[in-house]
């Protein structure tokens, strides 16, 4: 089972029914949680050091985790005792994962070519985080599969240039995404906020728009 960090992760078990049993005890690794003997009137056990506000136990027997942490991750167990003496466990692996960080989108080159009038451009789309697809937007959509990585390259025309560009990041669990704009084909918007590298001869300076040629 996977979960984002600062959810709440009920232990769902499939067919599990309640009236079968007469005792359960949830736990992970050598850590009980809390029992429960459900011939008695008496209210579910919690055990030592264990905090009854972070694992509530729902009446149906099923075991909830507030505000989980990767600290959380762990292997959980319900050991439960049927009403004929027979015992029967199950076992959940719980994987608790940070939602992705922002990316960043890097111009790592930048060049006119006037012979074509046109302009290369290529951008970076830099995180921290791994095991994550990328997705490329522009201002009509998204650009071919072929082209999803970290690094997208691309060459504008003054007559057919796009906008902008994001980047997404994604993975099964969160998504999180940067944008960069483009006012000509090769000027960036001032309020784009995009990284800038020195790749060679080949840079621009966006306070006064200087374009160095290679």
């Amino acid at each position: 089972m996977n979960a984002l960090s600062g959810s709440n992760v009920h232990l769902n078990i499939p067919t599990f029914e309640l009236k079968k049993y007469k005792e359960l005890t949830w736990g992970y690794g050598n850590q009980k949680i809390v029992e429960w003997d459900l011939n008695s009137k008496e209210k579910p056990e919690y055990f030592k050091n264990i905090n009854e506000k972070k694992y509530p136990l729902e009446s149906n027997g099923i075991l909830t985790i507030c505000n989980v942490t990767a600290k959380d991750s762990n292997t959980y167990y319900l050991k439960a005792v049927r009403q004929n003496g027979s015992e029967w466990s199950y076992f959940i692996r719980l994987l608790v994962h940070d939602p992705l960080s922002k990316p960043v989108i890097k111009v790592k080159t930048r060049k006119e070519v006037k012979s074509q009038e046109s302009c290369y451009v290529k951008l970076l789309c830099d995180t921290s985080d791994e095991s994550i697809n990328y997705t490329w937007y522009r201002d009509s959509g998204p650009l071919p599969q072929k082209l999803q990585n970290n690094t997208l390259e691309i060459t504008h025309y003054p007559k057919n240039f796009s906008k902008f560009y994001t980047c997404q990041v994604s993975n099964s669990m969160s998504n999180n995404n940067d944008t960069v704009y483009f006012i000509s084909p090769c000027v960036l918007a001032q309020s784009s906020g995009v990284a800038w590298i020195a790749t060679g001869l080949v840079i621009m300076v966006p306070v006064i728009y200087t374009l160095l040629l290679m």
